[in-house]
């Protein structure tokens, strides 16, 4: 994709965010955040009874990059286990959104992918118990 088009996809999440919400019920949920500039973002997982992820959802406020990439990743982690929650790469995210696009506002663009790898784990310590 040339750099237009990832600018165009930010925007379009940013506009139209995909799975914006409160899930309920859920099986997890967390709430993450940007300190130096304000961001906030709740994410809520809900499994199937195979183990998959079968609903995500987020809500909050903040950028345009990281209300963008939580709406990505919202409709990225459907159907995936919460071990493929946290296997998922940041640097492989931050190239999904468009480098040269977030390159300088990385915090911003990874905030929903730490939140969501922080709820995974939550639920994977909920089944240990």
């Amino acid at each position: 994709m040339d750099r237009q088009g990832y600018i165009e996809e930010i925007l379009d999440h940013y506009q139209h965010p995909r799975h914006k919400g409160v899930l309920d019920p859920f099986d997890s949920r967390v709430e993450g955040g940007n300190p130096g500039c304000g961001d906030q973002v709740t994410v809520y997982l809900r499994l199937g009874p195979d183990g998959h992820i079968s609903e995500a959802s987020f809500e909050g406020q903040g950028c345009t990059i990281s209300m963008a990439g939580t709406s990505m990743l919202t409709e990225m982690v459907v159907g995936k286990t919460p071990q493929e929650v946290q296997d998922m790469d940041y640097e492989d995210f931050v190239d999904h959104m468009g480098r040269e696009i977030v390159v300088s506002r990385v915090r911003c663009a990874t905030l929903g992918l730490g939140t969501l790898k922080a709820a995974a784990d939550l639920y994977l310590k909920s089944q240990r118990t």
